[in-house]
């Protein structure tokens, strides 16, 4: 007489699903990685120093006083089926060789925008529509408040229509989840327009 285990197929590990967080200086990476992982997140973060000094525009986040040198990592048990691995880039150029490591592999790449200095997202966006790889464009929430609507924030960095434009809040996690789930349709639907070409 079988166990019932032992007519049970076997469990099937779960399917990795890696997506990249991109984006400036000091625009929210590794707290947008921390607020959705499920495990505490792997960061590579170094005290700031004068290499950066005039380099990185810290006007807008004086506070700030450790910086990305290689990424950060998170990771989230969507379901059962599948797991979720978060890599955020560096955000300073000097850093930017380790781009094209980090983003092997992804579906496709969240690109974090603070309103407040949005030329500083000039490179992530150039970089992504070269790649053809899918992303979106997430306006972070600083002081609780977008500082300009979607639509200001596309006009101003020329996003292709078919590119979505949402706002976020690094800091929660629902948040977070919501701007996860935007990518993931994103890249969804471009996987089913390649299957159907």
């Amino acid at each position: 007489m079988h166990s019932e285990t032992a007519t049970r197929p076997p469990a099937r590990s779960p399917i990795p699903v890696k997506i990249v967080v991109a984006g400036g200086f000091g625009v929210g990476k590794t707290t947008f990685v921390g607020a959705i992982s499920d495990i505490a997140p792997l960061t590579t973060e170094a005290a700031m120093t004068t290499a950066g000094d005039g380099i990185d525009n810290r006007s807008q986040v004086g506070t700030k006083t450790t910086t990305t040198v290689a990424m950060d990592f998170g990771r989230v048990a969507v379901d059962q089926s599948i797991v979720l691995y978060i890599f955020g880039t560096p955000g300073q150029d000097r850093f930017g060789f380790m781009w094209n490591d980090l983003v092997q592999g992804a579906i496709g790449a969240v690109v974090l925008v603070d309103s407040r200095r949005i030329e500083d997202s000039f490179p992530a966006l150039d970089y992504f529509e070269h790649r053809n790889l899918p992303f979106i464009v997430a306006v972070n929430r600083f002081d609780g408040a977008v500082m300009h609507s979607a639509e200001d924030v596309r006009n101003a960095l020329s996003i292709a229509p078919n590119v979505p434009v949402v706002a976020t809040d690094a800091r929660h996690r629902e948040a977070v989840k919501e701007t996860v789930l935007s990518l993931l349709q994103v890249a969804l639907e471009q996987a089913r327009v390649r299957t159907r070409a």
